[in-house]
């Protein structure tokens, strides 16, 4: 999957970043490089998924 992501220098210094295909996901970074880490941890966060199975039905709760 491929996301698009804007990524801003903050004015602090640092930099924040926001996935708008994905709302209110975001996050923040003191190097880019750790932008980079936190980002690939947001987006996973934001679209985690519980499943519960009760007998033969499984509900699947996607979190966006």
């Amino acid at each position: 999957m491929k996301l698009r992501v804007i990524v801003h220098q903050a004015e602090e210094g640092g930099y924040w970043a926001e996935v708008p295909s994905i709302p209110g996901c975001a996050t923040q970074g003191d190097t880019f490089d750790e932008l980079l880490k936190n980002l690939h941890e947001a987006v996973e966060g934001c679209l985690s998924a519980d499943v519960t199975t009760t007998g033969k039905d499984t509900v699947v709760e996607i979190v966006v």
